[in-house]
């Protein structure tokens, strides 16, 4: 594994922060729309989730608690962990308008074993979410520590491949593997592109074989694993709409893996 710079979290944390104003105000996530009823989720986690009304979730990662609140419209009890307070502020207020009991931690992944003292059905993580940590045996070693014995991972994330590509994916700039912490200055954001955001991102490349690996070392059996040619968000550079939420790369289409999901099941 790469050196980790010691400031990683502050950065990640203020970039974040810097992000999320811009992103509830932004017609990507159509907070209007979500607050008159409409889901977040996606076909891809819905199907792999199935009935989860009843169930205890623990959903990493969460941002300002879109999907979080939507699993709660679904009958889950939900508690949603972010590293940024600015997201988690939002979340809560979000939380009091719909009047749900969905719960909010602000805190770093790694860390949430010192916060949070619960097991649960499912864990959840979706859509951009392992770049920002590190270590992934550490963070499948609290995903096992949070499952109840047959409690399962839903893990849904772009691939790896998108990553070793710069942002007008024109060439390969970074390793499939993870061989280097990749620091970059962010100017916009995916829910805006022009908006006035400058800020230091610290993130790393995990490939498959890592991922899987991880969780294998945990004792956990991976029961699903698939690979999709779209994302089902316009969130990179020179995406094309080629049904009703896919998208993929005009220049490429349908030539690259865009996501792909994983169900890992503890035992018991």
């Amino acid at each position: 594994m790469p050196s980790v710079p010691a400031d990683y979290l502050e950065l990640n944390r203020r970039l974040w922060n810097a992000k999320t104003a811009h992103h509830v105000a932004s017609d990507f996530y159509n907070v209007p729309g979500f607050l008159a009823g409409q889901s977040s989720l996606n076909e891809v986690e819905l199907g792999l989730l199935g009935e989860v009304a009843g169930q205890q979730i623990l959903h990493l990662q969460c941002h300002f608690g879109q999907d979080s609140l939507s699993l709660s419209h679904l009958g889950a009890q939900v508690t949603g962990v972010d590293l940024a307070d600015t997201a988690i502020a939002t979340a809560r207020e979000l939380a009091a308008q719909l009047q749900t009991d969905t719960q909010f931690i602000c805190a770093d992944v790694y860390e949430l074993p010192r916060h949070l003292q619960q097991q649960f059905d499912v864990v959840f993580t979706t859509y951009g979410v392992l770049g920002w940590l590190p270590d992934m045996e550490q963070w499948a070693h609290v995903v096992a520590h949070f499952l109840k014995p047959g409690g399962r991972l839903v893990l849904v994330e772009f691939h790896p491949v998108l990553w070793m590509f710069n942002p007008d994916f024109t060439r390969v700039e970074y390793a499939y593997f993870n061989r280097e912490t990749i620091t970059e200055v962010e100017t916009g954001t995916y829910a805006d592109r022009q908006a006035p955001i400058e800020a230091t991102a610290v993130s790393w490349n995990h490939s498959l074989g890592e991922v899987l690996g991880a969780l294998l070392d945990q004792g956990l059996e991976i029961q699903h694993f698939a690979e999709y040619d779209y994302s089902p968000y316009d969130c990179f550079a020179g995406l094309e709409q080629v049904a009703e939420r896919r998208y993929q790369l005009s220049a490429l289409p349908g030539k690259l893996p865009m996501l792909y999901s994983v169900v890992a099941r503890k035992a018991g």
